[in-house]
């Protein structure tokens, strides 16, 4: 168990990455949760060379849809047995569509089968990770690791395209696709078989078909990160019109990381808050809108990285004050769905706002960078009303 002090109000990453087994569930669920940033661009690039640039936007499609709509069924699952078997299984069937798109992906209905099967059997680590926290970690310690977790699955979003680019460069197509499901199939291993993962058991209860959708104020606040979600989806669509305009399509990647360092750095440094009140929410939704406002200025490359990286250090820290919410709304037993479901609604909002930036971008680029402004002032509004009330959970939850 932990040996982070619970009356401490702060604590340090260095004091967290310390309690027993929190390091290797951390490393873990990163490694099996890189065919999130993986796994599309594989499927992107098998498709593109041995299909057609239609069947690839078909593929990531499947995987994306059947991914958003298995992840809280999985989580549910999880919630009423138990981590490890469902862990398993569904790492074994993710693995399998991926196989099947890589061996007989030739065939665009076989191949869309299998992206649909990698992305409906993607094993919901990010769920099961953050329900396992009060069990590793002292009270005080739990919110420093939300935020802890938050900023390092911004490396996913490097590493992960890195890996399925050197694996294709390698071994060709194919191999950015098993690449990823051997990356997925260890990291989920090595997570399940941690001690901590397989004595972890989800709360008795009386069981409710809407499960954590029953409370009103977290369906709401899910309106909110599908708002967020939305945001940060149109950025990369607007950046791509905006590197076009440079004169430099590849710009559009190391602006896209300027921002993730952003978003770490301010993770990282959002460890050493306290949990804060309800009014947390409304606060770091306004502090990601404000943030979003600078790129109407559309400046030149430099500074439009140090402003893409201002406008991402709020993000950690919203989505860790969602969590901590989350955890407190959801009614017994439901708590890993919850996190799934937030996780959804964040995807879901995420590709809406790439859809919605693309006609935007077209008419000018300005009007593709003020989506994101807008969208999140939206989301300021409905973390004020999901605030108002407190957090609480439901009176028949806990």
């Amino acid at each position: 168990m932990s040996t982070v002090s619970p009356s401490s109000p702060r604590v340090r990453v260095r004091a967290v990455l310390r309690a027993q087994q929190v390091a290797r569930v951390l490393l873990a669920s990163q490694i099996g949760r890189l065919p999130l940033a993986s796994g599309p661009l594989a499927l992107l690039l098998f498709a593109r060379q041995s299909l057609s640039l239609t069947a690839a936007g078909l593929l990531v499609a499947a995987y994306t849809a059947a991914m958003a709509v298995s992840a809280p069924l999985l989580a549910r699952t999880v919630d009423r047995w138990r981590q490890p078997p469902v862990l398993w299984i569904s790492a074994l069937v993710s693995g399998a569509g991926f196989v099947i798109v890589a061996v007989g992906g030739h065939s665009t209905p076989a191949a869309a089968v299998g992206a649909a099967l990698a992305g409906a059997g993607t094993p919901p680590l990010e769920a099961c990770l953050r329900a396992l926290w009060p069990d590793l970690l002292a009270p005080a310690a739990v919110p420093a690791a939300y935020a802890l977790d938050i900023a390092v699955q911004e490396v996913i979003f490097v590493v992960g395209p890195l890996t399925t680019v050197a694996a294709v460069a390698l071994g060709g197509p194919s191999a950015g696709l098993l690449t990823a499901a051997v990356l997925q199939l260890a990291g989920t291993a090595v997570f399940a078989l941690t001690p901590a993962v397989r004595s972890w058991r989800g709360v008795p209860a009386v069981r409710h078909w809407a499960g954590p959708l029953r409370s009103h104020r977290f369906a709401l606040m899910l309106t909110g990160v599908g708002c967020t979600g939305l945001a940060i989806g149109s950025i990369p669509v607007a950046l791509t019109g905006y590197a076009e305009a440079a004169g430099t399509r590849s710009l559009s990647g190391w602006l896209l990381a300027a921002q993730a360092v952003g978003a770490l750095t301010g993770g990282l440094l959002y460890t050493r808050a306290g949990p804060g009140g309800p009014r947390r929410l409304p606060l770091l939704a306004g502090a990601l809108a404000a943030g979003f406002l600078p790129l109407l200025a559309t400046p030149r490359p430099a500074l439009m990285a140090v402003l893409l990286a201002v406008s991402g250090m709020a993000l950690p820290p919203l989505l860790t004050a969602v969590f901590l919410a989350a955890d407190r709304l959801a009614a017994p037993g439901t708590v890993a769905e919850a996190f799934a479901w937030v996780a959804t609604a964040f995807a879901v909002g995420s590709a809406t706002g790439s859809a919605l930036a693309g006609p935007l971008v077209a008419t000018g680029i300005r009007y593709g960078f003020s989506l994101a402004p807008a969208i999140a002032l939206v989301c300021v509004a409905v973390m004020i009303a999901v605030s108002a009330g407190g957090l609480r959970a439901p009176s028949s939850s806990r």
